[in-house]
């Protein structure tokens, strides 16, 4: 597939079961994911690539996290905070490894990071492999971070789910680039 028909008819795939990405085609995802644009080469990417028992050990995580602010959380919401680590064959969280006081602002290092996980989006998609790319509110937990391996300072960017789609995808919006165009407004003084 060529870069412009990849791009353009990438769609994220919510449903996805095995089999998952081979280890070459994972490989081929990070590679693609470190030549995202970087300022400052700062290299900021960081990632942990979960299959097997290890998505059920981020299902730890997420489990202890639910019952960290609901100790009295009864065993569906348990169960089904578990599975969500049970979604994809292979998941891969992207983490910002921020350099702080550098010349290059946190929030650069982290778009850079969501560059690289836009990589992975539309490599995947190259690939023939479904991607749907998640954060919510785990991602911005300390000590989840901390689980992870990481520092306060840091920045989870994304848990990329990945596997073969289950089901037709979604079709894409007819949308023209010209519906998100803005003019730069005048000025006082023109």
């Amino acid at each position: 597939m060529d870069t412009l028909t990849a791009l353009n008819t990438r769609v994220s795939v919510a449903r996805l079961t095995e089999p998952g990405p081979s280890a070459d085609q994972v490989r081929q995802l990070l590679a693609a994911a470190i030549r995202a644009p970087d300022h400052g080469m700062l290299r900021p990417w960081r990632f942990l690539v979960l299959e097997g028992e290890e998505r059920e050990r981020l299902g730890d995580i997420m489990e202890w996290r639910l019952l960290r602010r609901q100790p009295d959380a009864d065993q569906c919401a348990r169960d089904n905070i578990r599975n969500k680590a049970l979604r994809a064959p292979t998941i891969i969280v992207a983490v910002a490894d921020i350099t702080e006081g550098h010349k290059v602002p946190a929030w650069e290092q982290v778009l850079a990071v969501g560059a690289a996980v836009q990589n992975i989006m539309v490599a995947a998609h190259a690939l023939g492999i479904g991607a749907m790319w998640r954060t919510g509110d785990l991602a911005n937990d300390e000590t989840v971070k901390e689980r992870l391996g990481f520092a306060d300072k840091d920045q989870v960017v994304g848990f990329v789910y990945l596997g073969t789609p289950a089901g037709a995808l979604k079709n894409l919006p007819d949308e023209q680039p010209e519906t998100f165009l803005r003019e730069l407004p005048r000025g006082r003084d023109d």
